[in-house]
């Protein structure tokens, strides 16, 4: 559906605003808006009247939206380059049909001056690179009196340039949005209570808690408690650094362990961006070994192409045929088809909800063989369901559930989840009557309720680690619990008072997956999960796995994947709780979902939506079809550009028609490299106007 906006002036901010605005709609699938037109094209799903309530129920500027806006750069990036765009095609159309020769040939003088200097600078710093060979080029062609040729290879390198700066700056926007800061609610202290508020809602100033295994949403100071934040993402840091009153937390980073109390800075979580912008652009870690490899290729072929020229000179003494072949080099088709091929792969993943931290990590799923996976919330549901609550004690469900609830609403995981959600299905609702909440990673949460020690977790923590008993005439209503269920124990001052039934169904598409992991190179698929032998045995045989291992710790995930590595094997790993994240940092690629917790997607190297686990299938085929994209563009790049200096050295091609098959051939391949390597998942509706 498209819309005019009328009677509103479309400004890039408010272009903006309204794109995030209706792209965070439930009702809306996709949203375009067009500043210049005042646009809007809506992809929707269900009724048409949801979607036009969407808009028609929107205001212009309202401050509270502007969080939406991951960035403000991306329309005036496009505007600002469209315009140089046009600038530079204008300005030679212009002076080839209406500036008299002697006119032009002083312009092109000029503007030679700052080509010929780059070429100086790169032999006065003993480096034989592509702007030496510019600098030839066109210095001898302003000698010959040749300025037409000069004049056009001036303007097809600066063609050429200015596509390479917008096309590397927009796919970086793209990819950075893609993996900016995704915190829906923060927890806000209020006059002694605790508020669940949206992150559009937070105020300067602010006290916001996070907890152990939260995302830190906002640039702030810590003003009480004491907590060990990975601040890996932004500093490179391996170790948490511990951060206590006074100290300064930023948006992004993890809470290991502990938690604190900090007021909201005015910037709020806006720099996030640019940090994630400096990281992709700084970090070598990102850079894959084919981007690295293209760059040095490159370079080592700039003196043979100047040999050549040499070469030829002193066989013909034709300086035409010597020129031709300096209008030809490798470099910049390598140098810019290369990358373009990785970061176009990475927005690719982008638009099937895969974010992708760096092209490292495409590269070496490429190679994978091995991909471990955790079970709950990963190959079973990401909503797992209450189906019963069994009270012991003399108990009553709905006070069960309530308290379980009430601990459980602090930590982001799929398990804890359910019962918040079964709580509020319930409307039980549940005043936070507990003193500090302990998590132990991988076991359950203990706190107190009226001077009273509360546990939650597992049967190995709650009975063998905390010591609870079962009251002695209710053991056969305990032995009789469904097995089929994962089970969630509550146990109040030492004694159980109820167990929270989950159900926890596979994924239907589980088993297909692995199957086609198998065809796309995955030789061995492993499940790892800290559930019962029986439970996971009969998760293994549904789902089709190599291998399972059932009643696993954290530790044990992380060794298992070092002993793989060790083995010689690339290995992928593949979860979504705090638990997952010492085998995530293990892997080679680490892979979270999206709903997990928020350590897990700040570690992981790759983070998925999942919705489906298709799109693990979707990012394999991508990985795999950049590396044959990047072969075929080394055999396309040498065999080319060989061709047209073979044909240079012949006299058969003239020094401009050499520069401009050279460039356009390299606009080309660039522009094939921005291509998709496979088709999106997702199927884009018709418009209706």
């Amino acid at each position: 559906m498209r819309v005019h906006v009328c009677n509103v002036r479309m400004t890039l901010h408010r272009a903006d605003v309204l794109e995030a605005y209706l792209n965070h709609h439930d009702a809306i699938e996709k949203a375009t808006v067009y500043e210049r037109t005042g646009d809007v094209v809506l992809y929707y799903n269900g009724k048409r009247a949801d979607a036009v309530r969407a808009l028609s129920t929107y205001k212009f500027d309202r401050p509270e939206l502007d969080a939406l806006v991951t960035s403000a750069d991306s329309r005036k990036l496009n505007q600002e380059y469209q315009e140089k765009m046009y600038s530079l095609v204008a300005g030679h159309c212009f002076r080839k049909l209406f500036l008299p020769a002697p006119i032009r040939a002083a312009y092109t003088i000029w503007r030679s001056i700052a080509f010929v200097w780059k070429g100086v600078k790169c032999l006065f710093q003993r480096k034989l690179e592509v702007e030496v060979l510019d600098a030839l080029s066109i210095g001898v062609s302003v000698l010959r009196g040749d300025f037409n040729t000069a004049g056009s290879v001036m303007f097809l390198l600066n063609l050429g340039s200015l596509l390479e700066e917008w096309t590397r700056k927009k796919s970086l926007d793209d990819l950075a949005r893609s993996m900016a800061l995704n915190v829906d609610k923060v927890w806000v202290r209020s006059q002694g209570t605790e508020v669940l508020l949206p992150l559009t809602k937070v105020q300067p100033g602010d006290e916001i808690v996070v907890r152990s295994g939260n995302m830190i949403p906002l640039d702030g100071t810590v003003i009480e408690g004491e907590a060990m934040i990975n601040q890996a993402a932004l500093t490179g840091e391996s170790m948490p650094v511990r951060k206590i009153e006074g100290a300064t937390v930023y948006a992004g980073t993890v809470v290991e362990e502990g938690e604190c109390v900090f007021l909201a800075k005015a910037a709020g979580g806006s720099n996030r961006y640019d940090k994630i912008v400096a990281m992709i652009e700084e970090s070598e870690k990102l850079k894959s070994s084919t981007e690295n490899r293209a760059l040095e290729l490159a370079d080592k072929l700039v003196p043979w192409c100047l040999a050549g020229t040499v070469v030829t000179y002193a066989l013909t003494r034709n300086v035409t045929r010597a020129i031709s072949i300096l209008m030809v080099d490798f470099s910049c088709a390598l140098k810019l088809s290369m990358p373009l091929a990785v970061l176009s792969a990475m927005r690719e993943c982008g638009t099937a909800h895969i974010t992708v931290k760096g092209g490292k990590y495409l590269e070496a799923l490429a190679k994978a063989d091995t991909i471990v996976f955790d079970k709950t919330g990963t190959l079973t549901r990401a909503t797992p369901q209450v189906v019963d609550v069994v009270p012991f004690s003399q108990s009553e469900k709905d006070d069960v559930l309530r308290l379980a609830a009430c601990l459980e609403e602090h930590f982001p995981h799929s398990m804890a989840n359910a019962v918040v959600r079964a709580a509020k299905e319930r409307n039980l609702a549940h005043e936070e009557v507990h003193s500090e909440v302990e998590y132990i990673v991988a076991h359950g949460i203990a706190s107190r309720v009226s001077g009273e020690r509360v546990v939650i977790g597992s049967y190995h923590f709650v009975f063998e680690d905390e010591h609870c008993i079962i009251p002695a005439d209710e053991q056969e209503k305990f032995d009789s619990l469904a097995p089929e269920y994962s089970h969630l124990y509550m146990a109040v001052s030492g004694q159980l008072v109820g167990v929270i039934c989950i159900a926890d169904p596979l994924r239907p598409e589980a088993a297909s997956v692995l199957h086609q992991l198998h065809k796309l190179g995955i030789r061995n698929t492993v499940m790892m999960t800290g559930d019962s032998y029986r439970t996971a045995e009969a998760i293994a045989k549904q789902v089709g796995v190599d291998q399972f291992y059932a009643e696993v710790l954290p530790e044990d995930k992380a060794n298992f994947v070092q002993k793989e590595k060790a083995a010689g094997h690339t290995v992928v790993m593949i979860g979504d709780g705090i638990n997952d994240s010492p085998a995530l940092s293990a892997a080679d690629i680490g892979i979270a979902i999206n709903s997990g917790a928020a350590i897990a997607r700040e570690i992981a190297d790759v983070t998925i939506k999942a919705d489906s686990l298709e799109e693990l299938v979707f990012l394999k085929t991508v990985a795999n079809a950049l590396q044959h994209r990047v072969s075929a563009n080394y055999r396309f790049v040498l065999s080319f550009n060989s061709t047209l200096i073979l044909l240079g050295a012949l006299g058969i091609l003239q020094p401009a028609a050499s520069a401009m098959l050279h460039n356009l051939s390299t606009l080309g391949i660039s522009l094939k490299s921005m291509t998709n390597l496979v088709q999106t998942p997702s199927s884009v509706p018709q418009i209706a106007k």
